[in-house]
């Protein structure tokens, strides 16, 4: 930040003959466009159900008309447990290993690897059956509907919807002379599942409905409810109870030490109509008009008192109201929601398209801007529906899964996957939701100390590509993947990036600990190469790639990696930033500044492109998914247009021999690269390509990416991360304030040609706002939540703006483009072009 520089404000008359007195009037205007997206037809698969969430429990409606499924989550529903993933033979081998690598014998090095230098235990391979875990689905909610003219007569206007704006799913449709409309919810309020059923016919609502799983589940009636219960594996698949599959009630109640969970079905009737008992696992209906189902869920993963809490929740709920209900999930919703909105211009004949026919449209006309601005505000409420404070971070699928055997085990992968599920939560306003990964990163230090110690004989703390609940920080089953070392280091780098947009030093000092303890592992870990006399880490990978040797072996690991240095380099330059702000550690601040100085630098190579690694290996796989050596461009801000030209063009170069067309969640990142290379034409055609039709669920790693009709990412199979790096990235189109500099608009491309936005954050503890029209800002504006300095880069070649602070017209200094003010907390500057 540079001094603090005091804006002078002029007099009222002055700013009328400067912005007109109405001058600032929103940018918008005439009638708000809705939020929501819908089919006409119900689910065929799972990627065409809606998502629902509270951030702690989820639905996912199929809206079938005959038969309706609806699968339940929970984000504690894991199995598996701690356990000891010590190693003694790793350190045994680590002199060794170095030596190989040192002498070029990267493959030995590597062989070596696989024979000792491994988790004990028995990793991540199938957690669901093995200690390491997996996350599930908590069971199935089955909804058999009977129609009084029978079942086979046609159902006409169907139409099933997700509002955004309110975070309710809906179904609508007419059959046998009726009509018949359902309407779900997970309340943000209430803490439960809500579904209501209704028939316009008197008495025209008869269906039975029941609980069920996969495995490992009883259900019992229960003073007029349903009961869904029992425990998932610990990790010993080979008990008898792990191989008889649907255990028996005393089984699944009580065996075991896994996590037990826990689900209360109630049936509430306002206008009247019978409940009956079906066998041991359902209820029937008959006779009804409306029907309220309440759904309480939970697991003992927090420590509480599973049933006694389950049960006080549905007795809440279903002593109240349901417009009452309804009312207050929406108010609650939305004072997280409601903090931001965009508008990139509407397109109204596409926007009444059913989803998938219009996903399917925009593959050959792209002209459907809030189609993607629909997707931006779909990554905000996908991360307000999957986290929450106080609970646990969005996982690989965010809330939901289908399965008990979740792809990847739906854990956290810590080499870019976990990290992209927040990058949304500053820039988006919803900074309160960084907190539950933050949380989760502190939690693993105890472990991650232990395995500094036992794998490196190292002190501080370090964890690896591998992340569950369970605190799992050593290395992976597979070397080639899971002996990258530096994510935690990438971890503390969200620490940081909280405190930058809060600017709160008490969250600071709490944080600051943990960051320490990280750089502290590396201070002890890092080696000196001594062909190069640059400190690397070694052992280590450039995120799952794999290079070619001059003797044509294949090979992962490595003695550095660009992406390494540039964590490094990040998280010692914070906590030498950190420790300055908090007045500490300055003996500790001097010896990471000089293990940074020592830090191999980002290199350019013979062919202009960012060097991978530290030496200039064949590419096994030029186009990989990951794009780990440009970690410096995004997240971090090492490299940029205006500071290192240089390596900025070198970022592209690499951009584009490494291609656009891969995973899901790889082209999200690809559009933060391109937004961060101002080139708004480029991250938005990465954005029309994210949003490419797919219905591919077998797992690909080179191509296939874009998204389900659902609106879900397809990696495929579907992962959250790539939703949220393409909100992220939208973000960044619009907003960037990481290298100390407000700038609006960095990227935007001709497809959003008029429009704005408002409630963003930035750096520094800001909200912010802009309208433009063809192009062109027309209006910036910029209230401080925190006091301090601002910088705001003005447009190239524009007039200078007329500014106001707080409705009063003042003056700014401007130099070398950049417009600097000083401002209270509350202070709002409104600059109109």
């Amino acid at each position: 930040m540079t001094n603090k520089i005091k804006c002078t404000l002029l007099s009222l008359p002055a700013a009328c003959l400067l912005l007109g007195c109405d001058y600032l009037l929103g940018a918008g205007g005439g009638v708000p466009h809705r939020v929501a997206y819908h089919f006409d037809e119900p689910a065929k698969i799972w990627e065409e159900t809606f998502p629902l969430g509270n951030g702690r429990i989820g639905l996912m409606p199929d809206g079938g008309i005959n038969e309706e499924r609806y699968v339940l989550n929970e984000i504690s529903m894991w199995s598996g447990s701690k356990q000891n993933t010590d190693n003694p033979n790793a350190l045994k081998s680590l002199p060794k290993i170095r030596e190989l690598l040192f002498g070029g014998r990267n493959d030995e090095a590597q062989q070596l690897m696989y024979e000792t230098f491994v988790c004990g235990g028995e990793g991540s391979r199938e957690g669901y059956r093995r200690p390491y875990g997996s996350y599930q689905l908590l069971g199935n909610l089955t909804l058999s509907y009977l129609y009084e003219n029978g079942q086979d007569a046609a159902a006409t206007g169907y139409r099933r919807e997700l509002s955004l704006e309110n975070a309710i799913a809906t179904v609508s449709f007419k059959k046998g002379g009726h009509v018949y409309t359902r309407e779900a919810f997970t309340s943000f309020s209430s803490d439960v599942a809500l579904i209501r059923l209704t028939a316009s016919g008197n008495k025209a609502l008869s269906f039975r409905v029941g609980l069920s799983r996969p495995e490992r589940y009883a259900v019992a009636h229960d003073r007029g409810d349903l009961r869904l219960y029992g425990r998932l594996y610990e990790g010993d698949a080979y008990s008898p109870a792990a191989r008889s599959g649907k255990d028996k009630p005393s089984a699944a109640e009580k065996e075991g030490k896994g996590v037990r969970y826990g689900a209360r079905l109630r049936v509430l009737l306002p206008d009247g109509g019978l409940l009956s008992v079906v066998g041991d696992t359902a209820l029937a209906v008959e006779k009804a008009s409306e029907a309220i189902i309440v759904v309480g869920m939970a697991t003992d993963y927090f420590g509480k008192d599973l049933d006694r809490h389950v049960d006080s929740l549905v007795a809440a709920a279903a002593a109240k109201d349901y417009d009452a209900l309804k009312e207050e999930h929406v108010e609650a919703y939305r004072r997280l929601y409601d903090r931001v909105h965009v508008d990139f211009g509407h397109v109204p004949e596409k926007e009444r398209l059913p989803i998938n026919k219009r996903l399917h449209l925009f593959h050959s006309d792209k002209n459907d801007p809030s189609l993607q601005a629909l997707y931006f505000q779909l990554g905000r409420y996908l991360l307000i529906s999957s986290t929450r404070p106080g609970l646990l971070p969005p996982n690989l699928q965010g809330l939901w899964c289908n399965t008990i055997n979740t792809p990847w085990n739906g854990d956290y992968h810590l080499n870019i996957n976990a990290q992209m599920n927040l990058w949304p939560a500053e820039p988006c306003n919803l900074s309160e939701l960084h907190l539950p990964l933050i949380e989760w990163t502190k939690q693993q230090v105890p472990s991650g100390q232990r395995t500094a110690k036992v794998f490196y004989n190292a002190r501080g703390w370090v964890t690896h590509i591998l992340g569950n609940v369970w605190e799992f920080t050593a290395p992976g089953e597979h070397p080639s993947w899971g002996s990258t070392n530096t994510s935690a280091a990438w971890m503390c780098a969200h620490l940081y990036q909280h405190y930058l947009y809060t600017k709160d030093t008490a969250y600071l000092a709490s944080v600051y600990p943990v960051m320490k303890e990280a750089a502290l592992f590396f201070v002890d870990m890092l080696v000196e190469d001594p062909r190069t006399r640059y400190l690397v880490t070694a052992p280590t990978t450039s995120p799952e790639n794999v290079y070619v040797l001059p003797n044509g072996r294949k090979a992962s690991v490595c003695a550095g990696s660009t992406m390494d240095n540039q964590i490094l380099r990040e998280l010692f330059g914070n906590i030498i930033e950190a420790a300055a702000i908090l007045g500490v550690d300055e003996d500790f601040a001097a010896i990471v500044a000089e293990k940074r100085a020592r830090l191999t630098p980002t290199t350019i190579g013979k062919d202009g492109r960012i060097m991978e690694w530290l030496e200039p290996f064949g590419e096994a796989d030029l186009h990989h998914r990951h794009v780990s050596h440009l970690y410096g461009l995004h997240p971090a801000g090492e490299i940029s247009v205006e500071k290192t030209p240089a390596l900025a063009q070198a970022a592209r170069k690499t951009l584009e021999a490494r291609g656009d067309e891969s995973t899901g969640w790889s082209m999200a990142w690809k559009i933060n690269f391109w937004a961060r290379l101002h080139d708004g034409e480029h991250a938005w055609k990465l954005l029309t390509d994210l949003l490419k039709p797919s219905i591919q669920e077998d797992v690909s790693y080179a191509h296939g990416g874009g998204t389900y009709p659902n609106l879900f990412c397809a990696h495929p199979p579907f992962q959250i991360d790539g939703n949220f790096g393409g909100c992220a990235g939208i973000a960044e189109m619009l907003i960037q304030s990481h290298s100390g500099c407000v700038e609006f608009l960095p990227a935007l491309p001709a497809a959003w040609k008029t429009g704005s936005f408002d409630g963003m954050r930035v750096q520094g503890g800001a909200e912010v706002a802009a309208a433009w029209t063809d192009g062109k800002l027309k209006r910036m504006t910029l209230k401080a939540v925190k006091g301090g300095a601002f910088r705001i880069k003005m447009p190239a070649h524009e007039a200078m703006p007329k500014v106001k602070i707080n409705g009063k017209p003042a003056s700014c200094p401007v130099e070398a483009g950049i417009l600097e003010a000083s401002l209270n907390a509350g202070d709002e500057m409104v600059l109109a072009i």
